[in-house]
């Protein structure tokens, strides 16, 4: 048996070879097409803050989020060595501490220069997001974003009850902010039997068949309302959007 394994073919061998030569035919596709992408060289930062249900059961709907999230900005050009990704679970590495998103954001938009973009998924409260034991407030992401980030264009899309709160510190010329619910209202979806927040399902959902984030947050919202309405759940969450002065133009579309 082992005589027959070492003797190949001619034809098998040519197979083998035209095999190989695929692979590295897409490959290369593939590489050329991220490095023409307009995401080529923005910074990311997708985080899950929390590991709990509402209830305060286990639960994978925030890391479900944070993983199909980072999936969906690696298909829409975004390298991978620029993507930083942080849950609160116990155990994970970094932790997702404000201190090591902080530095991460930074270390990331040192060599990608060109955009910024952060998403949160966890718990929210009136004074700001969940992020492991602690409490992410406005000021505190506004001031990383001003560090890291600056004039350039940034998109913050934050998931989480009440994540409207964020909006009016974190507003300026550049960037596009998309929340999953009024500084005042609750969102939904965040059962142990749920796969995603509302939100985060409605943002994936909508994603393929968006043409920029600004789509992407229209049509998400759109979705919000419709799943809500559908579950016979209320107050409406009423996700925000909001674009600044420069954000439409400076935020590239993909297609």
């Amino acid at each position: 048996m082992i005589d027959k394994a070492m003797h190949l073919s001619p034809t098998h061998l040519r197979e083998g070879w035209l095999a190989i030569l695929a692979v590295f035919v897409l490959s290369l596709a593939y590489n050329s097409a991220h490095a023409s992408s307009p995401y080529a060289k923005w910074a990311a930062v997708v985080v899950s803050g929390d590991w709990h249900a509402h209830d305060g059961s286990p639960s994978e709907i925030f890391d479900n989020a944070r993983r199909d999230v980072t999936r969906d900005l690696e298909t829409l050009g975004f390298s991978r060595n620029n993507i930083a990704e942080f849950s609160a679970r116990p155990g994970s590495w970094p932790p997702a501490t404000a201190h090591a998103i902080r530095d991460a954001l930074s270390d990331i938009s040192w060599r990608a220069k060109s955009g910024c973009l952060v998403y949160f998924s966890s718990h929210g409260s009136p004074d700001g997001i969940v992020l492991g034991n602690s409490i992410l407030e406005p000021y505190t992401l506004a001031r990383m974003l001003n560090a890291s980030c600056g004039d350039r264009p940034t998109v913050v899309v934050l998931s989480a009850c009440f994540s409207g709160v964020f909006v009016p510190t974190l507003k300026a010329h550049n960037r596009m902010i998309l929340t999953a619910a009024r500084r005042d209202r609750t969102s939904f979806g965040c059962g142990q039997t749920d796969r995603y927040p509302y939100f985060d399902q409605c943002v994936l959902s909508v994603w393929p068949y968006a043409d920029s984030f600004a789509a992407l947050g229209r049509a998400a919202q759109i979705c919000v309302a419709a799943r809500e309405r559908r579950e016979h759940v209320g107050p409406p969450s009423q996700p925000q959007l909001w674009l600044g002065a420069d954000a439409a133009n400076e935020i590239p579309k993909w297609r």
